[in-house]
């Protein structure tokens, strides 16, 4: 009796194992599942709070054309730097304060087409995402870029009135590249880089008098227009 008892369990017990087998292997299968899933809600929520905290819209766009805007400017500032140069040896003088109004009046225009062309291409790339524009994430770019810019402004603005032209680009240039650093966080983190350079460039500027219009260009011009390129081709497509 035992003996018959033992040949059918020893019949039975491949089949026993085999579905013991299928069902730890589906009991798996079914965790690793859940597991799998678990962790793609996780990393959904994450980019949702991302979305919201950044602001992912600024366009690469704006940067080369605020590299191409800067870049006209150093032109026109150049322009008026040589006919002043020109005045002073033909006449042996030359009006201080009006080649300054003039070079003030291009740089405020420089500053208003890009941040316009900026706002404007970045609020064209945010309705065609689907993104508001003005979000938690724009108004912490924002808030945190204007403290060193709203600083650095002022500041250059009493360079200029105690007549400290020599030091004017490296402030400009180290001010901003605080800003983009502060605003980085916010937004692409790319920006990071790109504000680290142009302090580097500012401070390098301060060492070299003589040549601030030729790192202002280089920073406000060359390496906007890199950056802008490269974040086109990397986020606007």
């Amino acid at each position: 009796m035992y003996a018959h008892k033992f040949l059918l369990f020893t019949k039975k017990f491949p089949a026993l194992l085999q579905n013991q087998i299928l069902y730890l292997t589906l009991n798996n299968k079914v965790l690793l599942m859940k597991e799998q899933d678990i962790h793609a809600e996780l990393s959904s929520i994450r980019d949702l709070m991302e979305r919201s905290a950044k602001f992912i819209s600024l366009s690469g766009l704006s940067g080369v054309m605020a590299g191409i805007y800067a870049f006209a400017g150093a032109g026109i500032g150049y322009s008026l730097l040589q006919g002043e140069y020109a005045t002073l040896r033909e006449r042996h003088t030359y009006n201080e304060e009006l080649l300054i109004i003039k070079l003030f009046i291009v740089a405020i225009a420089v500053l208003v087409l890009s941040i316009g062309t900026g706002i404007w291409l970045s609020v064209r790339k945010a309705k065609k995402n689907g993104q508001p524009f003005w979000s938690a994430g724009s108004k912490r770019l924002l808030i945190n870029m204007a403290i060193p810019l709203v600083s650095g402004g002022l500041f250059t603005i009493i360079l200029v009135y105690r007549g400290y032209y020599g030091v004017v680009a490296p402030a400009t240039l180290i001010f901003y590249g605080m800003s983009l650093v502060a605003g980085s966080h916010y937004t692409y983190s790319g920006i990071r880089s790109l504000g680290i350079l142009e302090i580097l460039l500012g401070l390098l500027c301060a060492v070299m008098p003589g040549y601030g219009l030729i790192f202002w260009s280089v920073g406000f011009g060359l390496l906007h227009i890199i950056y802008g390129t490269v974040m086109h081709f990397r986020y606007d497509k």
